[in-house]
């Protein structure tokens, strides 16, 4: 699709005259009334500083996501200390925020159609610094969760749209290793978010609360350096401006013809039900049925990693740096797929990293040695997030413009669905003592349906955004 050949070279008639070069050609491709696909204008946008500093905000957007969600992960301990609590309200309150993100997946969806990308991610930081503030507060278990589960639907907006917007500001050629990148930012955010509770954990779980709570501040990063979308633009009639951030991201290489308008299916408001009409129907179970067991696979483990690795005899403030230590592992193996997704697609780097991560899970569920219980969890984690920056990033693609989000936001209502029950699920394995090896080993059978499933998923690397 992206001849290199053909970049930078000149525009054949169908285009305005006097359009630059490096400009998107739509030979033979255009509507007869003139009219150009949004995606065809991707295809050979130039990559500028610009499409930099979007990928950068939204990238640390992606890095607050997750620093949010383990943040309650990694106080558990104290908040169980102040309040009293045993392993199944702890599982409980852990799962409180997907609860609330379920729940938001569904109240959104009317919302980030109707005021665009940009506004939604924006809205949803500034309601969750908001929530995370008055959870300091909290005087009491109940309050906590309630407070968390209010924090998971406010959260829940920048969580379904930041994929989907990263992708319809990128030319084609690097959407995939891009929003492979993009999924790093789950690492980093885990990183960040153990490093704040080690530092102030000695002044309580309230004070750690309370300075996440001011990641809520990006949104002004957000508001200046991240243009709308021109597909959400394009798809509600707002050409001018549609045309006005093409030019914007391609620094003046792209020049669309006020006379030509750029054309993507409508954005129509309340349409969850065309998810499950026609062609569509087959991808969208599959999908919600691959983000299900998944997340899973992933959160049923992280949830209790601490947990299962006192079991093996590791003291909590090790498991810490156990933790630290995988986080790490997680980024190069974002790097490798981000690297192979461009050279072999998503299908094949997405089944052969699942695959690994289900090896190296059985191997950390029976290894008897310390030294093999690092060296399986690392696979584990350089193999399954690698696979979840390729997934993230295929998901996207599956839906076209107005049907993009609302399809996202079922993928997040799935992961949800998964991340809130695992928590109980595993938490009750642990009260009833399970062994840490027919734990791992149960959570480990997710993955493995994982790969059967993606078998099914239709390959997108190089394909237009439509």
């Amino acid at each position: 699709m992206n001849n290199p050949q053909n970049a930078g070279s000149p525009l054949d008639s169908s285009w305005p005259a006097g359009a630059p070069a490096g400009a998107a050609s739509s030979a033979g491709r255009d509507y007869p009334d003139g009219r150009i696909p949004v995606g065809q204008v991707f295809e050979k946008l130039p990559l500028t500083v610009e499409h930099l500093k979007s990928c950068l905000a939204l990238f640390f957007v992606f890095v607050i996501e997750a620093w949010e969600m383990m943040i309650i992960v990694y106080t558990s301990p104290l908040i169980a200390k102040d309040f009293n609590l045993d392993a199944m309200a702890v599982g409980n309150l852990i799962g409180a925020i997907f609860v609330g993100m379920a729940i938001g997946s569904v109240v959104w969806g009317p919302i980030f159609d109707r005021i665009g990308r940009k506004k939604t991610i924006i809205s949803s930081l500034l309601l969750y610094g908001l929530v995370s503030i008055l959870s300091v507060m909290a005087p009491s278990y109940g309050t906590l969760y309630a407070l968390r589960l209010l924090a998971g639907i406010v959260a829940a907006g920048m969580l379904v749209v930041t994929f989907p917007y990263f992708e319809e500001l990128l030319p084609v050629r690097a959407r995939g290793p891009f929003t492979v990148y993009l999924a790093a930012g789950w690492p980093i955010g885990m990183l960040l978010a153990l490093g704040a509770t080690v530092w102030l954990m000695p002044m309580g779980w309230r004070a750690v609360i309370g300075f996440s709570s001011l990641a809520a501040a990006w949104a002004l990063v957000v508001a200046w350096a991240v243009p709308e979308s021109p597909y959400w633009l394009a798809g509600v009639g707002r050409q001018e401006e549609a045309r006005a951030v093409i030019l914007r991201l391609s620094r003046g290489a792209t020049v669309i013809s006020p006379q030509r308008s750029l054309h993507v299916p409508e954005v129509k408001h309340g349409v969850w039900r065309d998810l499950l009409s026609g062609g569509v129907l087959p991808v969208t179970l599959l999908q919600i049925a691959i983000n299900f067991a998944f997340a899973w696979g992933y959160w049923g483990l992280q949830t209790w990693l601490p947990t299962l690795l006192q079991q093996r005899g590791l003291s909590l403030p090790q498991s810490y740096s156990f933790i630290a230590i995988s986080a790490l592992c997680m980024i190069p193996g974002y790097m490798s797929a981000s690297y192979l997704t461009g050279k072999l697609g998503r299908k094949k780097v997405m089944i052969t990293y699942v695959a690994l991560s289900a090896i190296a899970g059985y191997a950390f569920a029976n290894v008897q040695t310390m030294s093999a219980l690092y060296a399986s969890n690392f696979a584990l984690a350089f193999f399954s997030l690698g696979a979840w920056g390729v997934w993230d990033t295929w998901v996207g693609e599956l839906y076209s413009t107005h049907l993009r989000t609302v399809g996202y936001s079922w993928a997040v209502l799935a992961q949800r669905l998964a991340n809130i029950a695992a928590p109980s699920v595993v938490g009750l394995l642990v009260a009833q003592g399970s062994s840490f090896n027919m734990t791992t080993t149960f959570i480990n059978l997710f993955l493995v349906v994982t790969v059967v499933m993606a078998l099914f998923v239709p390959e997108t690397e190089g394909k237009d955004l439509a």
